[in-house]
């Protein structure tokens, strides 16, 4: 469980600089410059990663249950899934939903670890997507109180939605059909 923590740590750690210290993230990214900072940024990001993949399998060969969760709040998880893709493909693709969420990808992680509590009663679970789940809030509730930075995004064509829900829901239809079973070792639909 320690690797999973210091995982999040890092992984956490380094996507809240913007939360706690904007001003702090702003002159440490124009002091380093874009590109040094994007990479000083994503090794720490990726070694987090690392970690909490590294220690979220190793904590799940001894698990401690909390629960155990009805099949229909695991059935609701499902369904909050097929929500949860096509909302991480808005983030990138311009168009009504992202106006809507204003933020989706942040929506969508909340999402994903709010189904993925609903799911599933271990300790390392409620360690993993509970910390996710009050980061991705704690995001949100940042973005609501700063000046918006400006963004560089292509323009609004007529069918971004459509393709956002669709390569979603296709993304979404690969987990189900294996993909979560290949890389996870658990398949969602049991």
């Amino acid at each position: 469980m320690t690797m999973l923590i210091a995982g999040l740590v890092l992984f956490l750690g380094v996507h809240s600089i913007t939360i706690v210290a904007p001003a702090g993230r702003d002159r440490l990214a124009a002091r380093l410059g874009t590109g040094p900072w994007r990479a000083v940024h994503g090794l720490i990001a990726l070694a987090g990663l690392v970690l909490i993949v590294v220690g979220f399998g190793a904590a799940r060969a001894a698990p401690v249950l909390l629960y155990v969760p009805p099949r229909w709040l695991h059935l609701f998880a499902v369904v909050l899934m097929a929500a949860a893709f096509p909302m991480m493909f808005a983030s990138f693709i311009r168009g009504r939903i992202q106006a809507r969420l204003q933020h989706p990808l942040l929506v969508a992680t909340k999402t994903w670890a709010f189904a993925h509590l609903l799911a599933n009663g271990r300790l390392v679970d409620l360690v993993l997507f509970g910390s996710i789940l009050a980061w991705a809030v704690a995001g949100l509730v940042s973005l609501k109180r700063r000046k918006p930075r400006p963004a560089v995004s292509a323009a609004v064509a007529p069918y971004n939605d459509l393709l956002a829900v669709a390569l979603g829901l296709g993304l979404y239809a690969a987990f189900l059909l294996g993909a979560h079973q290949w890389l996870v070792g658990v398949a969602p639909l049991g």
